[in-house]
């Protein structure tokens, strides 16, 4: 197992020097789902949600969260993201809202963290938006799935 990086030889928390990193296309892919009555799944279904359209702004809160992600976790690096893309998907069988995010950018630190966060703030938000007839939901199985680039290499989410 590698060692931790965001801690010192005291044991102090730091920010990880990356300036000395080559500059590498990065990517990363994440997800989770949000469970729900039925009842409530066919509300955002029929965008029956008198809040709006449930995944259009999960789908936008997803991004704004991908681009806070340093303001939400104290040791990440603000990032350039050149790509944050936020899929919601409805899964009636499991009375889930599935949620995928990819993040990218060319740099010296991965965007594992913003792929999760916007997960995470998308999955937020759907409850949010519906706990009013439904506190029983729950957000759950929120992983990284895929990551590409830097010294690490690829990592790819058993199936």
């Amino acid at each position: 197992m590698a060692d931790l990086t965001h801690f010192d030889a005291t044991g102090n928390a730091v920010m990880v020097d990356v300036s000395d990193k080559a500059e590498t296309e990065r990517v990363a892919v994440a997800a989770g789902s949000v469970i729900m009555a039925a009842e409530t799944m066919a509300l955002i279904e029929t965008r029956g949600v008198k809040k709006g359209d449930v995944l259009a702004v999960a789908q936008l809160a997803g991004i704004m969260g991908a681009k806070r992600t340093p303001d939400l976790i104290p040791l990440c690096h603000p990032l350039a993201l050149t790509s944050v893309k936020v899929e919601l998907s409805l899964a009636p069988q499991r009375n889930a809202v599935d949620i995928v995010a990819t993040c990218k950018l060319k740099g010296r630190t991965g965007v594992e963290m913003e792929a999760l966060t916007a997960v995470s703030v998308a999955a937020l938000t759907v409850y949010d938006m519906v706990k009013a007839v439904d506190k029983s939901m729950h957000i759950t199985d929120i992983r990284l799935l895929h990551k590409a680039g830097g010294k690490s290499g690829t990592y790819q989410a058993a199936p």
